[in-house]
């Protein structure tokens, strides 16, 4: 490949490709031909054995290698025999090594023949393409809040599609929305928003697995207004961003829950349906919704013609008192004929028990007959406690008493004793002692035997 002068600052791409060649006669992408129509082709070569040569006028050059899955990243060997490895390799060298390849990004390489060594998968080809870029799929206006969207974009090389296995752990892709800050717009005070990211795995939205086409889906749940949309791919080595402007409008179909009418025993709740006939077709939009409640309650409800703007559908009648969820979704068709699916905002009622009527006059009646009859045995009982209560301290009182008045008599009789034993005493002794006092200690209070 010769280079002039005015393309020396282009930057060459060394793309080894492992894929079977059949791969590319025969993949079929089933998204919009007009921007992802297009992969690298394959075309025959001479078996390289992992070996390439750099000419001397490129300044930089990014090589792409795919390995058998799970296998050590390559050793490159430069033309002088000195090895970089990719824990080990001069700083001017970037390198990002994934289950299945390498991405390796040289500035000022060696002219010179270089060479590979790993496991790389036998039949490799060689195709020499420019710069790294990346192809987003731009947002459709208008766009609506709340709206499903599937987005897709693509690396791209020469403007053809890369595409090697494994190659979406190699790339970081990350969507934003940024606010203009219009005043009269919601999003005035939002600032910038992560929305998505995009995939080549196979799940969700993504049709296929390792098919150079990455897919993603966008969080519209956001305030409307002016926004900018950033998507960027990036690693080590690269990073390439792509941005638009774009307006996000506020839903063409409302869906509002509607209690039910004061006289309405049945307390049937109701679904206002309002759709916007300037943004989308009447006739081509459709409601399918989902009412759950108490005791895993799961009922559908699907509206599949609306026959005027302002449309007002009856909930299934429910008679389980507590709390119900409305969840679902509004397939439509703008006027410019662009399907779009618009999510339905979770909304949530209660189905509450009525209170009972109030009670008649021989109820009342018989109540508080009831009542005063049981306030009459409540009186009674408690009459009989303090009676019973009473009675008893009055006995214990009685025998405390008693025991108290036959301590005082004993000790009355027991003094009297001792005072006759002593006049005796002082006149066979012939002694006065009336300047003595009575010693109590000497006094023998104990009671006396009773003599029958």
């Amino acid at each position: 490949m010769n280079l002039s002068v005015n393309h020396k600052l282009m930057m060459l791409l060394i793309v080894f490709w492992f894929t079977p060649l059949h791969c590319f006669a025969t993949d079929e992408v089933s998204s919009d031909k007009t921007i992802f129509e297009k992969y690298i082709p394959a075309p025959y070569a001479m078996e390289l054995k992992n070996r390439f040569r750099i000419d001397h006028k490129v300044e930089q050059v990014t090589l792409i290698v795919q390995r058998g899955y799970g296998s050590s990243p390559v050793v490159v060997v430069l033309p002088d025999g000195s090895k970089w490895y990719s824990s080990r390799h001069p700083s001017s060298v970037k390198w990002v090594d994934g289950i299945t390849g390498d991405i390796i990004s040289i500035v000022n390489p060696t002219p010179g023949p270089w060479q590979l060594l790993g496991d790389v998968l036998p039949g490799s080809k060689i195709e020499k393409v420019s710069e790294i870029d990346i192809e987003v799929e731009p947002l459709p206006q208008p766009l609506f809040q709340g709206e499903q969207l599937k987005v897709v974009a693509k690396l791209t090389a020469d403007d053809l599609t890369m595409r090697m296995p494994g190659l979406e752990f190699m790339v970081e892709w990350t969507s934003k929305f940024t606010s203009q800050h219009l005043p009269g717009d919601d999003n005035f005070a939002t600032g910038t928003i992560i929305v998505g990211a995009y995939k080549d795995n196979g799940e969700g939205l993504d049709e296929q697995p390792d098919d150079g086409i990455f897919t993603g889906s966008k969080n519209l749940d956001q305030p409307t207004g002016h926004y900018t949309l950033s998507v960027t791919a990036r690693n080590n080595i690269f990073e390439r961003e792509f941005t638009m402007p774009f307006k996000l409008s506020k839903q063409p179909v409302l869906v509002e829950m509607m209690p039910p009418a004061e006289d309405d025993t049945e307390q049937v709740w109701h679904l206002k349906i309002n759709v916007d006939e300037g943004q989308v077709l009447l006739s081509q939009t459709h409601v399918q919704l989902e009412l759950t409640g108490p005791a895993g309650l799961q009922i559908p409800v699907v509206l599949t013609e609306i026959t005027s703007p302002e449309y007002l559908l009856p909930l299934p009648t429910v008679s389980e008192y507590g709390s119900y969820r409305v969840k679902g979704s509004v397939p439509s068709t703008t006027i410019r004929g662009r399907e779009i699916l618009l999510n339905v905002p979770e909304m949530f009622f209660n189905l509450i028990e009525p209170p009972q009527p109030p009670p008649s006059e021989e109820e009342m009646a018989a109540r508080a007959a009831k009542i005063a009859a049981m306030e009459e045995e409540v009186a009674k009982q408690d009459a009989i406690f303090w009676i019973i209560t009473i009675n008893s301290i009055l006995f214990v009182l009685g025998i405390i008493g008693l025991i108290i008045w036959r301590k005082k008599q004993a000790l009355a009789k027991a003094l009297a004793a001792a005072e006759l034993r002593i006049q005796q005493e002082e006149q066979q002794s012939g002694k006065k002692s009336s300047d003595e006092s009575l010693d109590l200690d000497d006094i023998d209070l104990t009671l006396p035997d009773d003599k029958s």
